[in-house]
């Protein structure tokens, strides 16, 4: 792996799980002190990440950790709307029942074992190979392309509800119900499942944020 790519999946898993905090600067120096390597090739991770939208240039801080406003949260779910809608609905046309008959068995297992953090952890996972499989039954390369760009954000906002077990709980039917879906063979009721469970994920991130700085949310 060259060192570019290797700094950028390094800085990018600490983005996506909140090591490196919203706002938080990513001088040169001090990076390329803390991960061992020259400044080529951070300087090339780090336009990767400004490309992703999760480094920012901020007047006079130089580059840091992008931030999260309320509109940006509602324009990513406007479009993780139009993309994963349809994209549960070309599974369930294209799909192999055996693939999601196997992940209905372990959502309905995990969904039963949510108190504790590893089994929080475990969830998040699952419904991470979820999207997999229904990105892979949909087999459209140019759709999938562009849930890859959306997820990275997807993934900062989930701490913000859920962590939340009653949340968790509702999200693990919700996916049970796309699941069901694609398994029975019916786009529209694959499309409107996970229309509902992201309409009621953005909703508890909303309810999250309420007392929180509206115009900077962490990741």
């Amino acid at each position: 792996m060259r060192t570019s790519e290797r700094v950028y999946s390094a800085l990018r898993e600490e983005i996506l799980e909140g090591i490196l905090a919203p706002g938080a600067p990513l001088g040169e120096i001090e990076q390329s002190e803390r991960l061992g390597v020259s400044r080529t090739p951070l300087r090339e991770a780090l336009s990767r990440l400004q490309a992703d939208g999760l480094v920012a240039a901020r007047g006079g801080r130089g580059l840091v950790v992008a931030g999260l406003s309320l509109e940006d949260v509602r324009h990513l779910f406007e479009i993780r709307e139009a993309l994963e809608v349809k994209a549960a609905s070309l599974a369930a046309q294209r799909r192999d029942p055996a693939v999601f008959e196997g992940l209905r068995d372990e959502l309905r297992d995990a969904g039963e074992r949510l108190a504790s953090e590893a089994s929080r952890d475990g969830f998040y996972a699952l419904t991470a190979r979820m999207d997999a499989e229904i990105d892979q039954a949909a087999a459209n390369p140019y759709l999938l392309a562009a849930l890859r760009s959306v997820r990275a954000h997807v993934a900062r906002l989930r701490r913000l509800s859920s962590d939340d077990e009653s949340r968790l709980r509702e999200a693990t039917q919700e996916h049970l119900l796309i699941v069901d879906a694609i398994i029975d063979g019916s786009p529209t009721m694959a499309a409107h499942a996970t229309e509902l469970h992201l309409h009621r994920s953005l909703a508890s991130i909303l309810r999250s944020v309420n007392a929180a700085d509206p115009e900077e949310i962490p990741a």
